[in-house]
């Protein structure tokens, strides 16, 4: 863990990391199985975490790659693949737009970090990070934009994606060449060094990757289908 970092800003973001995942989960329709990968994830990054894994950063490429690799790969072959277009086909559009919210917990905490010296300014609220908007218009969209399971605002939600869809690269970007690898190219008098360490690995390697994945998905599945929501 990072040493001095007060307790109430790990204990919020592993709620919110909790909140991510019952709110992911919540949107499949096979929640055992589901919940006993995103669990298993969850432990493995952890423990490398914990025991200093990603601290060691001069390698190229950086050992970080591991964290979220592997997720960003199994979202792709999701995309691609007949048995994972099942899947993608199998989620509740409207329960993964209110999962969301998160993004709002997420940016209050990396505004601590950034107090507490260990991610740069440039990745919150008042530096280039505009991520809250999702998270503070997830509620109405999701109120806006649905009727029952049905999405009576094809072309709002659609936008919306989009949108914030680029809000989140914006930040992945500028988080990554943030960070003290051999490429790095901002915030040198203070590098994101926070998600290398426990729990704060579990940002890139989850809450990002499931946001990700829940954009690319509603926007594949709006393209394909624009009448009925399955």
């Amino acid at each position: 863990m990072i040493p001095g970092l007060p307790v109430y800003i790990i204990i919020i973001f592993i709620l919110t990391v909790i909140l991510g995942a019952l709110l992911f989960i919540n949107s499949v329709k096979n929640k055992k199985k589901v919940s006993v990968i995103i669990v298993a994830w969850l432990a493995l990054q952890g423990i490398l975490a914990y025991k200093g894994f990603y601290q060691n950063t001069s390698g190229f490429p950086p050992r970080f790659v591991l964290a979220v690799a592997p997720a960003f790969i199994f979202i792709i072959l999701l995309l691609l693949t007949k048995r994972g277009q099942a899947f993608v086909h199998s989620l509740d559009l409207k329960k993964l737009t209110l999962l969301h919210i998160v993004r709002l917990p997420v940016e209050i905490t990396l505004y601590w970090l950034a107090v507490h010296k260990t991610i740069p300014w440039l990745m919150t609220f008042e530096g280039r990070n505009f991520d809250i908007i999702a998270g503070c218009t997830a509620p109405v969209i999701y109120f806006v934009c649905f009727s029952g399971q049905q999405v009576k605002n094809r072309n709002v939600l659609l936008a919306w994606n989009f949108i914030c869809l680029g809000l989140l690269l914006n930040i992945i970007i500028n988080a990554v060449l943030s960070a003290p690898f051999s490429f790095q190219q901002f915030a040198f008098d203070q590098p994101n060094i926070a998600v290398l360490y426990f729990p704060f690995i579990w940002l890139p390697c989850f809450i990002v990757m499931v946001v990700l994945f829940s954009h690319l998905l509603t926007i594949w599945r709006l393209l394909k289908n624009k009448k009925r929501l399955s």
